[in-house]
């Protein structure tokens, strides 16, 4: 330990400590928005110059390391008065909107605004004249990701997120210099023509608004006021543990039951736990891989719940789609179970009947997970996913006291039970742990694990800091844990994993979904370590903590899928994965419009005289007007909830096969012909030719 002073103020910190980290041991506080945990102190803001004693001119507090003996002072009036000069200039081009802005009341430039009362410095912006430059348009390309640049501060936050010292993705940089400099993307495209994979990461570390999840949570409150359709909510494993700082409670409390009270209030009528659904998965998973090793075929298996991975699989290296597990995620699976099984037919003759659905809204700690609600094979499964955040700000817009609420709320029947093993699936190595556990229930027939603790609890797959963790599962093999996408890229660059292993975890986001990009921001160096050990705990006081002990999952197979990956479980519990851009993923597209009758949705991915040739009594389809006409009037009306019928691809991962399982079983396959379509923007593939082909 190392003594200085701070504005009188006699502070002891460990050697090695930035001044800034003894300012804030010290209950001391400077301003700034270049800073945060985790990724490297570039002093872009200056906001945080501090004078110290022997040096000639003020130093960054977020990158000087604290000496033995510094007298360190933070409020000088020289230091106030540059502080004021910096904000005036971030203030003059700053948008005075905050009252419609999504980060309005969680912005760290607005709450400086209000400590240091600048607010009567921060002039309305001008509007456009010939001798201003108009602003810059905002890009809502991406369905989980808003970029808004004219409230960009330059703080550099969202290009380490994304670079070197982050996701190593490298879909945000700096471009320009001086004044001109601003983070964009890669050739200035939008957000959903490059290889983003929406992990939101970015988002998580913007200080103000500049990039923001996409909003839905208005949507889901007037769906709510509404009341026009039975509403269903189920609330992911990460969520229930970080809500809880939204509201001012220590990082780690868990507060399960004020949020299922909470839901109630917001006006959900059934509140379901997707951890459910997270068993469910293990079972699925956990037999597609006692199934790849017997057959000795695409091993590792790449688990699939992390919807950021399965797109960087897709985007950047689709050689890998055969390995990925073909089990849908929690989400998707607990949706499927929600709006089109046994529950969803319970509620009702007209959703019975097909003439109406459910309304379900899923609360992730994850950007992806809007992305995901979208993907082919699986749209309208989950009608919205909100991330933690968004879930908070629907608590606020509602007046409800969150923090005074009962934690006593219990999840609905009978998609609301869950065990242990499902409850640590947000963290990085839950997935893993979780397949550990079941893994000698399902090699055996019987739990040989029962009552030994050794084989419950698998340490080396735990922690928010490590890379890449390995274990050796009895009856199963070697497995690893890849904590971020950082780390599954440095693995996969050399090919030793394909022999090293037979099971790899992925999770995009560093801590796993603990570490989610929807998740409550936090400038707390250890946040992660404590939702974690709040996840963990949950665990260990879980009466029930392997997932094929969880009786509603065992009483589901009874009624409806006889056993994990049985061919009933696959149609419902399973997708398929398409290169991007390929002509597997133009189909895919096209029969998700199709089943969903969106026939100006089928129409766009054609060429203008585009051809469709069904190979049916409607023959030859030319232009869009033709196909959309076809789509919207010429195919039966389509029904919805359980009545939904979908098109399903007869491979799971094949990146050549356009072979599809129609909805009444009958197999037929498709010949295409992509062609470039040039436009006012920038140009894009669209199909020119599709012939459907009978088998």
């Amino acid at each position: 330990m190392i003594t200085l002073t701070i504005d009188g103020r006699r502070v002891d910190v460990v050697e090695g400590a930035t001044l800034l980290e003894a300012l804030r041991s010290a209950g001391a506080s400077v301003p700034t928005l270049c800073d945060h945990p985790g990724l490297p102190s570039r002093a872009v803001c200056r906001l945080c110059l501090v004078e110290v004693q022997g040096e000639p001119k003020p130093q960054p507090a977020c990158c000087t390391r604290a000496r033995a003996g510094d007298r360190v002072q933070t409020r000088t009036p020289a230091l106030q008065a540059f502080r004021q000069a910096n904000m005036d200039w971030l203030l003059a081009d700053h948008p005075n909107d905050c009252q419609r802005c999504e980060v309005n009341g969680d912005c760290r430039l607005q709450r400086l605004v209000s400590e240091n009362h600048w607010g009567d410095r921060w002039q309305a912006r001008p509007e456009p004249s010939p001798t201003l430059p108009l602003p810059i348009a905002p890009d809502h390309s991406s369905p989980s990701i808003w970029r808004d640049l004219s409230k960009c501060v330059e703080c550099g936050l969202c290009a380490d997120a994304c670079g070197e010292a982050g996701q190593q993705q490298f879909v945000i940089g700096f471009a320009q210099r001086g004044s001109d400099r601003l983070p964009v993307t890669v050739f200035d495209q939008s957000l959903s023509e490059t290889g983003c994979i929406s992990c939101g990461q970015c988002v998580l570390v913007c200080p103000v608004g500049a990039l923001v999840e996409a909003p839905h949570w208005h949507t889901v409150l007037a769906a709510l006021d509404a009341r026009d359709r039975v509403s269903v909510v189920q609330v992911a494993p990460a969520t229930r543990v970080a809500i809880s700082e939204e509201f001012g409670l220590e990082p780690g409390t868990v507060s399960t039951g004020r949020l299922i009270n909470a839901l109630r209030q917001l006006g959900f009528d059934y509140v379901f736990d997707t951890n459910f659904a997270a068993d469910l998965t293990i079972m699925e998973e956990g037999a597609e891989l006692l199934a790849r090793l017997k057959a000795q075929k695409h091993l590792p298996l790449f688990t699939s719940c992390c919807p950021g991975w399965v797109n960087w699989v897709e985007i950047h290296r689709p050689d890998l789609m055969e390995h990925l597990s073909t089990a849908k995620s929690p989400q998707q699976m607990h949706g499927v179970l929600a709006k089109r099984g046994r529950f969803a037919r319970s509620l009702g003759a007209e959703i019975a009947a097909g003439r109406s659905e459910p309304y379900v809204v899923s609360i992730m700690p994850c950007t992806a997970k809007k992305d995901e609600t979208l993907r082919p094979g699986m749209s309208g499964d989950v009608d919205h996913a909100l991330t933690t955040r968004e879930l908070a700000k629907m608590i606020r817009a509602r007046n409800i006291a969150f923090a005074t609420l009962p934690d006593d709320g219990r999840f609905d029947s009978p998609l609301g039970e869950s065990t242990g093993a499902a409850q640590i699936f947000g963290a990085s190595g839950g997935v893993m742990e979780a397949i550990a556990r079941t893994a000698a229930h399902l090699v055996d027939g019987e739990s040989a694990i029962a009552g030994n603790t050794v084989l419950v609890e698998w340490r080396e797959l735990r922690g928010v800091c490590d890379g890449v963790k390995t274990a050796d599962i009895p009856g199963i093999g070697p497995v690893a844990v890849c904590n971020g996408i950082a780390a599954a890229q440095l693995m996969l660059k050399t090919e030793a994993w394909r022999s090293a292993f037979v099971a790899i975890e992925v999770m995009a986001c560093v801590g796993g979904c603990l570490g989610g990009g929807g998740e409550p921001k936090s400038l707390d160096p250890r946040v992660l370590h404590k939702r974690s050990r709040a996840m963990y705990a949950l665990d260990e006081s879980a009466p029930r903590r392997r997932s094929y002990e969880n009786e509603g999952v065992r009483r589901l197979y009874a009624m409806d899928f006889m056993e994990p990956n049985s061919a009933a479980a696959r149609e419902a519990l399973h997708t398929s994965y398409a290169a991007r851009g390929s002509k597997r993923a133009f189909l895919m597209r096209l029969l998700e419009c199709v089943d969903r009758r969106d026939g100006a949705g089928a129409a766009s991915m054609f060429h203008a005289d585009g051809v469709w040739a069904t190979a049916s009594v409607f023959g030859e389809l030319r232009g869009a007007a033709a196909i959309e006409a076809f789509v919207h009037e010429a195919l039966p009306p389509r029904r919805y909830g359980p009545g939904f019928e979908r098109h399903r691809m007869a491979s799971a991962a094949d990146p050549d096969d356009l072979a599809v399982i129609l909805p009444n079983g009958e197999v037929c396959t498709f010949a295409m012909d992509l062609g470039r379509r040039e436009g006012s923007g920038a140009p894009t593939m669209a199909i020119r030719s599709l012939r459907r082909l009978v088998i």
